[in-house]
């Protein structure tokens, strides 16, 4: 029977709403979220990388504030919630559903909440034609989660592992944080990566596995 593994948590990391760990890089972002009542005009634009945890962070003020999400693409038409609205992925939104935003802005606006969005960049680098829309999205205060800190892409590192039933020795972690590319992206290839080794070749994974892996790919 395999052994199962206790990790202590890296200091500065702490264990948020479910298992969203907050750190330096997204701890601005998870604070602000936590406040939608200081949020001017009632609006908040959340940017980071893909893969950074804009979801699940857009989630856990769904869950605190009973708010709908929706998908910028696919945003019904004449939309008039009574609650807090998440409209994820605003910066994919199609041009045929500028109105629909403009008038769920306004709605919201008028009853005084919160709307959040989620976006890979800012509202200034996103392809609106509306101007009226483009106006009010500029004027959202935006907040950003930048590149994972050591604390974060080691905790992130963990639960990808985790997400797959693999409990690496924490010396494989540390030994990763200090090599992969420091995105979000990069550590879910490399742990994509590494169970795919390690299920083809029927061994655990370990530091040894790790640097074939990272020789392999570069």
């Amino acid at each position: 029977m395999a052994q199962q593994l206790i990790f202590d948590w890296p200091v500065g990391v702490a264990l948020g709403a479910g298992d969203f760990f907050v750190s330096d890089a997204n701890r601005a972002a998870y604070g602000m979220l936590a406040a939608p009542e200081v949020w001017p005009q009632s609006r908040l634009v959340l940017t980071g990388p893909e893969g950074s945890g804009k979801s699940h962070l857009a989630r856990v003020f769904a869950a605190r504030s009973a708010a709908q999400v929706l998908s910028a693409t696919a945003l019904p038409p004449d939309l008039h919630p009574d609650t807090a609205t998440v409209i994820e992925d605003a910066d994919r939104l199609p041009q045929a559903s500028e109105e629909a935003l403009f008038h769920l802005h306004n709605h919201l606006a008028s009853h005084r909440l919160p709307l959040l969005l989620t976006a890979r960049t800012p509202p200034a680098r996103w392809p609106l034609r509306l101007p009226d829309l483009v106006s009010r999205m500029q004027a959202a205060t935006p907040i950003a989660i930048t590149a994972p800190d050591d604390a974060l892409l080691t905790a992130l590192l963990m639960k990808l592992f985790a997400d797959r039933q693999i409990m690496p020795q924490p010396s494989v972690i540390a030994y990763l944080v200090q090599r992969i590319e420091r995105s979000f992206v990069g550590a879910q290839r490399i742990v994509a990566a590494l169970d795919a080794a390690a299920l083809r070749d029927q061994r655990p994974v370990t530091v040894r596995l790790a640097a074939a892996v990272l020789d392999a790919a570069a």
